[in-house]
C-alpha cells in the first residue's frame, strides 16, 4: 500500500523543494503544484508534491497517520 504524506515546504529551488516533517528532511518535485510557496503544507506520494493543503487539514492528516501506527 502506498501513502501520501503531509510535510511542510522549507525552501523553494526552481522545480524542486526541501520538505521537513518531525526533524526529518527531504527533496520533492513540485512539477505538479506551480502555486506552492515555502511555509506552505503539501502532500507527498513517491517524491512529489500532489497538492497544497491547508495546515488544518495537513495536521489532521498527519494525526490520522501517526494513530495508525499505534
Amino acid at each position: 500500500m502506498c501513502l501520501a504524506i503531509p510535510v511542510r515546504v522549507e525552501k523553494i529551488s526552481g522545480t524542486r523543494a526541501t520538505v521537513s516533517l518531525d526533524g526529518y528532511r527531504t527533496e520533492v518535485g513540485l512539477a505538479l503544484v506551480p502555486e506552492v510557496k515555502e511555509g506552505d503544507w503539501v502532500l507527498v506520494h513517491a517524491g512529489y508534491a500532489i497538492t497544497v493543503l491547508d495546515e488544518k487539514e495537513a495536521r489532521e492528516t498527519y494525526d490520522l497517520l501517526a494513530s495508525l501506527e499505534q
